[in-house]
């Protein structure tokens, strides 16, 4: 007819979509934001719920120090997450670039023949069964594990001790950090080492040269055109660490701290001019400002310990677990607890240590409801003290933005917010690592776009996520714990100085 539109032969134009990908230590997850970041679509894998044929607990396998992943178990989480997006009605052409996060210290070892494999994929099969033999170490270590303390001391040594270690890297030697993951794997399990395709002898020359976080790596693989319709021209922005994509996920400016409240407990924060490497902590490369860098102190006893306090001593029940907080005071009594599960980062210390008023040590609490005070008031002012000690200052203009799954706990967060007399914020998305990594691929092709750097910040002023403001501090909790973080510094040196 005339007049009226062939609509059937009219083709809708391709949106520009980003995706973040975030692999941590418990799932996997994903976020799909349009060209104004907004949250289009989500998805998850839980290594331990949707994967119970690999018998993880907490996404890991533990025996003793040695903590690990299955490393084939990612690569069917990722079949499994693309698989749920597509549920979601995602239109995988629409997405204009990729990027994300992993487990800062995480490793995998390609077997042999591997690049191979990669390069042929069968786009009508699902990766994990392809790759099941591409690997030469089946179990990857996690940044858990803390069995190289012996590769660790030998680095460290060679280098002329840990501060000139930590001049040169930023870090002085943790056991989870994947050089001397390495040097396990050669020294323990030399024929798994010497079938490695992509770490081996002459290690620096088969690694590749580091890029700045912005760049776009090239077109994504063919495997995912055929079998899920990306489109062909779809960019894969540089991947980071877990941490620093979270700061760029909360858009942090000088001046703000960042503390993630997850399986483990990070703090992190944008520095500004020429770092001063510690023994303790981290500084890395600032993940959207390549003339930056960032600090990170790393808390590994974080949500799985409390856990494990609200199950023995709340009922397993968040509900009472709160209520046993909110019926303690601030400064609980002057009882003080260090609780560490596991072998800690900062400070490496194991086990549990309660004081009384007095500060003699004591075995137990006498109420269920000061055993849970001391943990949160014991985890937080850790952080205090120790982000303190990188050049952090408490004051009504700090402020301190939360992620994690903790960051849903009201209890927990005016605990916080009275520790660092500080205002505590939240976004409405809780996942700033996958949001931050869906931020960077955007960032990552606009740069590539338009040929020149565009400033991170300048590039997200109007893009911004919205923030809540959850809690204010209280001011007599806030002058309480002032004096109570100079006495858990002490109390901590204490136990360092009794091991």
């Amino acid at each position: 007819m005339s007049g009226v539109p062939d609509i059937l032969s009219e083709v809708a134009p391709r949106r520009n979509y980003f995706l973040g990908l975030d692999f941590s230590t418990q799932q996997l997850k994903a976020v799909v934001v349009d060209e104004k970041l907004k949250v289009l679509h989500e998805a998850a894998v839980n290594f331990d719920r949707n994967l119970p044929e690999y018998r993880t607990s907490g996404g890991v396998k533990k025996n003793g120090s040695t903590i690990t992943a299955p490393t084939v178990m990612w690569v069917k989480a990722l079949d499994l997450l693309m698989d749920q997006l597509k549920i979601t009605g995602l239109d995988f052409q629409d997405i204009s670039a990729i990027s994300g996060a992993g487990q800062q210290h995480g490793s995998v070892y390609w077997r042999k023949g591997a690049e191979k494999v990669l390069s042929t994929l069968d786009p009508t099969k699902f990766m994990f069964l392809q790759l099941a033999n591409c690997f030469s170490v089946q179990d990857s270590p996690v940044w858990m594990d803390s069995s190289t303390q012996s590769y660790c001391e030998t680095m460290e040594k060679k280098l002329g001790g840990p501060q000139k270690l930590a001049d040169l890297t930023g870090s002085r030697a943790y056991e989870r950090f994947t050089g001397h993951q390495i040097a396990k794997v050669l020294t323990e399990k030399a024929e798994l080492y010497f079938n490695t395709e992509m770490c081996a002898p002459d290690l620096k020359e088969k690694l590749d040269k580091p890029v700045v976080a912005h760049t776009c790596l090239g077109p994504i693989s063919s495997y995912f055109v055929e079998r899920y319709s990306f489109d062909p021209s779809c960019q894969v922005v540089a991947f980071t660490g877990d941490n620093p994509a979270s700061l760029a996920g909360m858009c942090l400016e000088a001046g703000d701290i960042a503390i993630s409240l997850g399986t483990s407990d990070t703090v992190f924060l944008w520095l500004s001019g020429k770092p001063t490497p510690s023994l303790e902590g981290h500084v890395f490369c600032n993940p959207v400002d390549p003339d930056a860098y960032m600090a990170l102190l790393c808390f590994k006893n974080g949500s799985l310990t409390r856990e494990r306090i609200r199950n023995v001593y709340a009922n397993r029940s968040w509900d009472q677990f709160d209520a046993l907080l909110a019926c303690t005071p601030p400064g609980n009594h002057g009882y003080v607890g260090m609780f560490f599960d596991e072998k800690e980062i900062t400070p490496k210390i194991q086990g549990t240590f309660r004081f009384n008023a007095s500060d003699q040590r004591i075995n137990a609490f006498e109420e269920p409801a000061t055993e849970v005070r001391a943990l949160v008031e014991g985890q937080l002012l850790a952080k205090r003290v120790h982000a303190e000690r990188l050049g952090f200052s408490t004051g009504e203009s700090c402020r301190v933005f939360v992620t994690g799954g903790a960051s849903n706990n009201k209890s927990i967060l005016q605990v916080l917010s009275d520790v660092f007399n500080a205002h505590v914020y939240t976004q409405d998305t809780a996942n700033s690592t996958c949001l931050g990594s869906a931020y960077r691929a955007a960032h990552g092709l606009a740069v590539k776009e338009s040929d020149v750097f565009i400033p991170f910040n300048e590039f997200m002023a109007d893009r911004r996520p919205n923030f809540s403001l959850l809690c204010r501090p209280r001011l007599e909790a806030a002058q309480l714990y002032d004096s109570m973080a100079a006495r858990y510094a002490t109390l901590e040196s204490s136990v360092l100085t009794q091991l």
